[in-house]
């Protein structure tokens, strides 16, 4: 390209890091500036990676006046839809980060602005460029399992819960459930296809997170340290999902989807303390099927996944369509079915029942 592709950052916590680093590995990428509402955090951030000649703002109003051509989206979550809806506004493709946002309002108003800027808006959810990720995909759409009929996504921490933004209903509108538990759903989901969900049925508990004998923050803590839900997909599909920060178990089980043909095994990356989140590895992968008549089982060879190299992956899948005039790399088509399950399991857990989800704006 003539021109390097104008990039700003809004949010420069800490995930900001990893996208900043995974811009400057890319010769077309120019870093024009961040924006924090900490006031001086941005130029902080920054400074810290010697960009000294970066504009540093205290609100994303500002820096999208830079003629910028896309942006990314690091903010807390209750802020990733206002920060995205004014940055496809201003004309900027936006690299959203996970979870999308935090209820189906704020996400129709995301879907809105996209449709109406013709720019490309893509969600972050890096480990969808793990190659072991993608061979449980492949596994499955080449039909050797049959047609799937119910998913576990299993996992979880023992031990692992954040601070800062992440624990406050405010600022982060759910925990678990938003933090690694979206991860969960979109390796369930991406791996049969995304079939549109239809009901949920939720509990949602904080037994961990506001009990000071096991975090030092209790008294901050507003949010679910453990959720599980019960969700009807469209084709007669059951997904059993359940997520947790901290629980007294190693793990709530192995991912596994059962189809009329075979069975897949994926067992969560490790068991350590913080462990049990489907970020960006996974464990042995197995296959459950008959051969002459007998169950029998096959160990599917995995290769080594390096996860700091995947927000790299994402963020070069992102300045590739831009550059190129591509389309979104994890789209809102998809993405909007996750945010309307994590909706479904807040709306679900408030009510006490099963609720249908909320997806009739996209009828409209």
């Amino acid at each position: 390209m003539d021109k390097k592709l104008r990039i700003g950052i809004i949010g420069c916590g800490g995930i900001a890091h990893a996208h900043m680093r995974a811009y400057l590995e890319i010769p077309e990428v120019e870093i024009v500036g961040g924006a924090d509402i900490v006031p001086g955090k941005a130029r902080k951030f920054l400074d810290e990676f010697g960009l000294t000649d970066a504009k540093a703002f205290d609100c994303a109003t500002d820096l999208l006046k830079c003629e910028l051509d896309a942006v990314s989206v690091c903010t807390y979550n209750s802020q990733h839809a206002v920060c995205a809806v004014e940055a496809l506004e201003a004309g900027c493709h936006v690299l959203l980060e996970k979870p999308m946002c935090l209820n189906m309002k704020e996400a129709a108003e995301i879907y809105a602005a996209e449709k109406k800027s013709g720019k490309i808006l893509t969600i972050g959810f890096q480990p969808r460029y793990g190659a072991n990720f993608q061979q449980v995909k492949e596994i499955i759409s080449s039909g050797t399992l049959g047609d799937v009929y119910y998913v576990q996504t299993g996992g979880g921490r023992r031990r692992g819960i954040p601070g800062g933004t992440f624990i406050e209903k405010e600022t982060a509108g759910v925990g678990a459930l938003a933090d690694i538990g979206c991860y969960a759903l979109d390796f369930a989901m991406n791996s049969i296809g995304y079939p549109k969900p239809l009901t949920v049925s939720a509990v949602a508990y904080d037994h961990f997170g506001k009990n000071p004998k096991y975090y030092g923050d209790a008294e901050r803590f507003s949010v679910d340290d453990f959720s599980a839900a019960f969700v009807r997909l469209e084709g007669g599909i059951t997904l059993d999902f359940r997520m947790s920060w901290a629980m007294h178990m190693d793990t709530t089980g192995d991912f596994l989807f059962l189809g009329k043909d075979a069975g897949l095994k994926v067992k969560q990356p490790n068991l350590e303390l913080w462990g049990g989140a489907w970020d960006g590895a996974v464990g042995q992968i197995t296959l459950y099927h008959d051969m002459c008549g007998k169950p029998t089982s096959t160990i599917i060879p995995t290769g080594n996944d390096v996860k700091s190299n995947l927000f790299y992956c994402k963020v070069k899948a992102f300045t590739d369509a831009v550059i190129n005039g591509g389309t979104a790399p994890i789209p809102t088509s998809q993405i909007l079915y996750n945010q309307a399950i994590i909706d479904g399991i807040i709306r679900s857990v408030a009510c006490g029942h099963e609720v249908e989800t909320d997806l009739a704006f996209l009828d409209k």
